[in-house]
């Protein structure tokens, strides 16, 4: 389970077996999509699974999350995406109103996000060979031209921005897998983040790096993107947006909001002249609302996440071993 997790040993699988594997410069890149070239065209590509238990839980459900991971991965290229495919696999003996239930969120977030299911597949496997419902979906879009994004740009003197609050889509599905209450129901964040990077890109096409925060939160997130450009980064600590509702779980479970899942929230690379416009920007959005600036790129300890702490001292920010909540998406 700790290979799925989105932290180390997810980077070793990947890094070790399956990149070699397929063997192409490409892929070795990592990003959260890939970049093509076809027919003259700079071509945006991803795809994921997604398995989560419950399948439905406050704020969302299989199908949010199937498209806007998606669509959310072509964002973080600054591509618009375009078109979907849409693969299930259910379980013998699933309800129908379940799987109606998901095809029509699947249906009603494409819309949402302004993108077309074209192609898909269904497979129906064994009882107790599968969870109720798997789904997998790939998408394509369109790169604009003089847009360059991708972990490797980020560089010492960059602002990092996240576009909201921390850790509420893992706590939200957590909340219901084990029937805990916290005082307030806390929802998924997922959403749809094309729009919110168009927006971003209208103020500069100068943005270095963008990746959403899913698997392994935040904290894997920096770290995957200090050690593909080479930079530091440095955070504060006092100004990570985390809601009082998500502190007040995390405490109780013992788990770090910065490693807990987010499925509508992304991070920013920005040259520190473009940052306070793009700033605004992000927070004149619906999906942006929230945006703040949480720290920046340094030169310093290359490789390397560090947090300064409310008490003026630092605490590295490791890459986890694996996902603290198995099953988030």
């Amino acid at each position: 389970m700790g290979h799925g997790g989105g932290g180390a040993l997810s980077a070793e699988l990947v890094e070790h077996l399956l990149v070699p594997a397929y063997g192409n410069e490409t892929l070795a890149a990592l990003g959260d999509c890939a970049q093509v070239t076809l027919g003259g065209a700079r071509l945006a590509m991803s795809t994921d699974s997604y398995v989560v238990r419950p399948m439905f839980f406050p704020g969302g459900s299989i199908g949010d999350l199937a498209v806007n991971g998606t669509v959310n991965d072509l964002a973080m290229s600054g591509a618009r995406a375009a078109f979907l495919s849409c693969a299930l696999i259910v379980e013998e003996g699933t309800d129908m109103t379940v799987l109606r239930r998901v095809a029509q969120a699947i249906g009603t977030a494409a819309a949402a996000a302004d993108v077309a299911v074209v192609t898909g597949d269904t497979k129906v496997v064994d009882t107790g060979h599968g969870d109720g419902v798997y789904v997998n979906t790939a998408g394509i879009g369109l790169v604009p031209e003089g847009v360059d994004i991708r972990p490797q740009r980020a560089a010492p003197g960059d602002a990092v921005i996240v576009s909201g609050p921390l850790g509420l889509h893992g706590v939200a599905v957590m909340s219901v897998r084990e029937g805990l209450e916290f005082g307030v129901e806390i929802c998924s964040d997922t959403a749809p983040l094309g729009g919110l990077v168009q927006a971003m890109l209208a103020v500069t096409p100068d943005i270095h790096a963008l990746r959403d925060p899913t698997r392994g939160g935040l904290g894997a997130v920096l770290n995957e993107i200090a050690a593909a450009s080479g930079t530091g980064i440095v955070l504060a600590e006092r100004d990570l947006p985390v809601p009082e509702a998500v502190a007040n779980a995390c405490g109780f479970l013992g788990l770090d909001p910065l490693y807990v899942a987010n499925e509508g929230l992304l991070v920013a690379f920005v040259p520190r002249e473009h940052a306070d416009a793009v700033l605004a920007a992000m927070r004149a959005h619906p999906h942006g609302a929230g945006a703040t600036l949480i720290g920046e790129c340094v030169a310093d300890h290359p490789g390397m996440v560090v947090a300064r702490t409310g008490l003026g001292g630092t605490r590295v920010v490791d890459l986890p071993l694996g996902e603290q909540l198995p099953r988030i998406c």
